[in-house]
């Protein structure tokens, strides 16, 4: 594997962020006005309200779009386009949904921004960037830039770009909810050339209740990210005040459409039974973009955040793999913001895009695959940002799993097996959360959030020795366990999941002080399939480096506050002989732990 590093611009001027507790694209991008006295100079661009009817879901309803068209583009000097609308809870009319349109209008490409359905002044229900739905909603945009279907005022689009009859050249930039629509739309519509998805998920049953051992059993609720996109999206009507009939919903929902307010009572539920959970996980993945990717040939190039406790690393290497797998140009972009906050200087800044490493990656993406320039360089496979003034690491291909380690008996993270001490430890959860990793919502609306912390007799940690020289990691550590819990065994094949073992595995760094580091507050929650069995988790995707001096330590605890956990008290043993212990693998650049 070819490793080399990118020099990043160190400054930034934050342009990506989040919107109504959700990624979104962020950050106004101010015209400079002409100094007093001087000459008015011309507009970049114009800018032009238009509204769409549009089928989508099975309803009738109206997209609140803004036109951005470059001066000088017209039908006889054409340009490519640019398509994009806002994450959850925005609307065209954010400044940060607004700087996209004129970012992307002053480098001479025809913007379209929309509200996207049931945001905004757009109408239609809340339907989780479904293909069928959203993404149709999306294809009737493009046919408006191929001209062949006029907005609700009779305006045309003929001065875009075309491969070919009704084809329009055009392009899809957005974050979080703005960023899986544009793959539900390329699974829809072929005529998308070009993607761009920040900070979005592949699979939304992963997501909203992850397993990190199995998703065939039905994971552990993320409540408190769940319910707060929840209460954003019913609250809607009282946000942006509208008596438009398609967006209200009479079947129990106010806002959503009702597979989804389905979905959130069950996983608020506490109580999971096979068939409706079938049923839940079904519906999740069928508007993810898990079920729908062998349909997308669109090159992509995915950004997504390290400080992300939403949509983690995971999801856009999910995507990544799956699309390669298939032959689709694909790049992958591990930046250090998302969701939950995380903004580094020399990030993307779309005001300079020339000014940051992300910014000319995406610039030249488009450059490729909107302005067919052959020779624009669309970057390595994967890159990363990492901290201090190196900037971004990049390679050939995501890291692979590379040294493993061994929980001995006594407490210790060892290198290996023969030095696995014979023993068996135990803790058990209370009927109260006992460890914190975050309050999900305090990074993305500037919260302070207490440090995490596990309570003793809830948890139980594995800790290397001192290391001797730095090590860093990129990407998901993978752990493999057997535990026991009688209480579980007697009851986890009730027909209920809620009744099978739930437990947390993280990793910290240990300073030498003994302070601790949850890197980037991840946890990997595991509703643990059949407790006589071994199980493998795969923890979130990090990028982190441990220096000298530093410990690794791997944690396995009872509950964690932003997550429901277990029904009634369940004791877990964990027992290590050199024969048979767990093992947590590690994919690291650089480095050897032991």
């Amino acid at each position: 594997m070819e490793v080399s590093v990118s020099r990043a611009v160190p400054r930034s001027r934050q342009v990506l962020a989040l919107v109504a507790g959700a990624a979104a694209l962020a950050g106004p991008l101010a015209l400079a006005g002409p100094a007093a006295g001087a000459e008015e100079p011309p507009a970049p661009y114009t800018v032009t309200p238009l509204r769409f009817t549009v089928e989508a879901g099975g309803r009738s309803c109206a997209v609140d779009a803004d036109l951005y068209r470059p001066a000088g583009v017209d039908a006889a000097h054409p340009a490519p386009a640019v398509l994009a609308t806002n994450g959850f809870g925005g609307s065209k009319s954010d400044d940060s949904t607004a700087a996209v349109g004129k970012a992307f209008a002053e480098r001479g490409y025809v913007g379209l921004v929309y509200s996207g359905l049931g945001f905004g002044k757009s109408g239609c229900l809340i339907s989780l960037d479904a293909p069928e739905a959203d993404g149709r909603a999306a294809a009737r945009l493009v046919d408006f830039l191929a001209g062949t279907r006029a907005a609700d005022d009779g305006t045309r689009a003929d001065f875009v770009t075309r491969d070919g009859e009704g084809d329009p050249r055009v392009g899809m930039i957005g974050g979080s909810y703005g960023g899986a629509v544009q793959l539900a739309t390329a699974a829809v519509d072929p005529r998308v050339d070009a993607l761009v998805p920040l900070i979005t998920w592949n699979d939304l049953a992963y997501s909203l209740a992850p397993n990190a051992a199995d998703r065939a059993t039905p994971g552990v609720f993320k409540w408190q990210w769940a319910n707060g996109f929840y209460l954003i999206g019913e609250g809607q009507p009282l946000l942006s005040p509208s008596l438009d009939p398609s967006r209200i919903n009479s079947l129990g929902c106010l806002h959503f459409v009702t597979d989804a307010c389905d979905t959130i009572r069950l996983l608020n539920s506490g109580r999971y039974p096979a068939a409706a959970t079938e049923r839940m996980l079904a519906y999740a993945r069928s508007v993810s973009p898990v079920s729908y990717l062998d349909r997308v040939s669109a090159p992509t190039l995915l950004v997504q955040g390290q400080s992300d406790s939403l949509f983690n690393l995971n999801e856009a290497r999910a995507t990544y793999d799956r699309l390669r797998e298939r032959g689709v140009d694909t790049r992958m972009i591990w930046q250090s913001w998302g969701h939950s906050g995380g903004q580094r200087a020399g990030e993307l800044d779309l005001g300079d895009p020339g000014a940051s490493y992300v910014g000319r990656r995406i610039l030249a993406w488009f450059d490729r695959y909107l302005g067919k320039d052959t020779a624009a360089d669309t970057g390595p496979a994967f890159a990363w940002y990492r901290e201090g003034p190196d900037g971004y690491g990049t390679a050939d291909r995501v890291p692979a799993l590379s040294q493993q380690l061994y929980l001995s008996g006594d407490g210790k993270l060892v290198d290996n097996r023969t030095k696995v001490a014979r023993g068996s430890r135990q803790y058990a959860n209370w009927l109260v959360p006992t460890s914190h990793s975050e309050s999900s919502l305090a990074g993305t609306i500037g919260l302070p959030d207490p440090r995490p912390y596990d309570t003793p007799g809830t948890y139980l940690g594995w800790t290397s020795a001192a290391l001797t020289g730095p090590v860093d990691l990129v990407g998901a550590p993978k752990a493999t366990l057997r535990v026991v819990s009688p209480a579980t065994e007697r009851v986890q094949d009730s027909g209920d999941a809620a009744d099978k073992l739930v437990l947390f595995a993280k990793l910290y760094d240990v300073a030498p002080d003994g302070t601790k580091t949850l890197v980037n507050r991840l946890v990997a929650p595991v509703r643990v399939p059949d407790v006589t069995r071994p199980f493998t988790v795969e923890l979130p995707a990090i990028v982190h480096r441990y220096e000298t001096g530093h410990r690794l330590e791997f944690v396995v605890a009872a509950s964690d506050t932003a997550y429901s956990g277990n029904r009634g008290i369940k004791p877990v043993t964990v027992v290590s002989d050199p024969e048979s212990t767990g093992t947590l693998s590690l994919p690291l650049v650089e480095g050897r732990v032991g």
